[in-house]
C-alpha cells in the first residue's frame, strides 16, 4: 500500500541537524528518496551514509542558502540524480535574538539572508521543474514567531518568519491546482536554532525557554502528514508547539 511519500523526491535545506536531519530520517524511512542539503558536508555526508546503511536512498549536497547559486545547483543536482524534485522543503534557519537598540546589523542582515532569501532561492530553484513535471510541493518552515511577534528580542527574527508566511500564501495562490504550498510553524523544538544569539542575556532567556521544547521529530512528523495527503489535498498550515508553551 503506497504511503504517498515512497518513492517521491524531498530535498531538505538544514539537514544537517535539527529539524532538516529529523525529516530527512523520518522520511527516507518511508520511502522517500531525500536529498540533504546544508553547509556541513562531513556532518551531511555522515547523515545520508547512515541512511543508505539503513536501507534508505539519500544524496547529500553541502549548500549555502544564503547563496543563490548554490540553491540552483542543489536543485540541478537532485535532477540529475533522480530525475525530478517532488517536494521542497526549505528549513534552514537562523535566530538571533538581540534587543534591536543594540543594532547587530550584520545579524538582521544574516536571518534574512537565510529565513527570506533562502526560502525564495528555493522556490525559484524548483518551481521550473515541478511546473514541468505537472505536480510538486513546497513547503516552507516558519515558526509560532510568524504569527506573533517574539518581542523583546525577537523583532526581526519575527519579520523574516512573517515573510515566509506572506511568500507561502501568496506562492499557494499563484501556483496552486498542480502545486501544493504548505506552511508548518512550529514552537519550540529541539534544535541548534538556539545557539544563534550572540548576546549574552538573550541567549540566555532563549536557552531557558527552549527548555520546554519538544523534539524535532514532532516536526519530521508534520511535514510527512503533510506529504502524505492526496494530491487534491493541500495541508496549508500546520502550527505546533509543546503543550506547555504559552506563545
Amino acid at each position: 500500500m503506497s504511503n504517498n511519500i515512497s518513492d517521491k523526491v524531498v530535498v531538505i535545506t538544514g539537514a544537517s541537524s535539527g529539524l532538516g536531519e529529523s525529516t530527512a530520517r523520518h522520511l527516507a524511512a518511508l520511502g522517500a528518496r531525500v536529498v540533504l542539503a546544508a553547509r556541513r558536508t562531513e556532518r551531511l555526508e555522515a547523515i545520508a551514509a547512515e541512511i543508505r546503511a539503513a536501507g534508505g536512498d539519500a544524496l547529500a549536497v553541502t549548500t549555502d542558502v544564503s547563496v543563490q547559486a548554490q540553491v540552483q545547483a542543489l536543485a540541478d543536482a537532485a535532477i540529475a540524480h533522480y530525475g525530478r524534485i517532488d517536494v521542497m522543503v526549505n528549513n534552514s534557519g537562523f535566530m538571533a535574538i538581540a534587543p534591536m537598540a543594540q543594532a547587530r546589523i550584520d545579524e538582521w542582515d544574516r536571518m534574512i539572508d537565510i529565513n527570506i532569501k533562502g526560502v525564495l532561492y528555493g522556490i525559484a530553484a524548483v518551481l521550473p521543474q515541478m511546473q514541468k513535471q505537472g505536480s510538486g510541493q513546497i513547503i516552507n518552515i516558519a515558526s509560532v514567531a510568524g504569527i506573533k511577534v517574539f518581542s523583546p528580542g525577537g523583532t526581526v527574527y519575527s519579520g523574516t518568519k512573517f515573510a515566509v508566511r506572506a511568500i507561502s500564501e501568496g506562492l499557494r495562490h499563484e501556483v496552486g491546482g498542480s502545486i501544493r504550498v504548505t506552511l508548518i510553524s512550529p514552537g519550540a523544538v529541539d534544535s541548534e536554532l538556539k545557539h544563534g544569539s550572540s548576546d549574552e542575556a538573550s541567549s540566555h532567556n532563549v536557552n531557558e525557554f527552549y527548555k520546554q521544547a519538544i523534539p524535532a521529530s514532532s516536526v519530521a512528523r508534520a511535514i510527512a502528514y503533510a506529504i502524505e495527503q492526496p494530491a487534491d489535498v493541500d495541508i496549508s498550515e500546520v502550527v505546533l508547539r509543546p503543550t506547555v508553551q504559552e506563545f
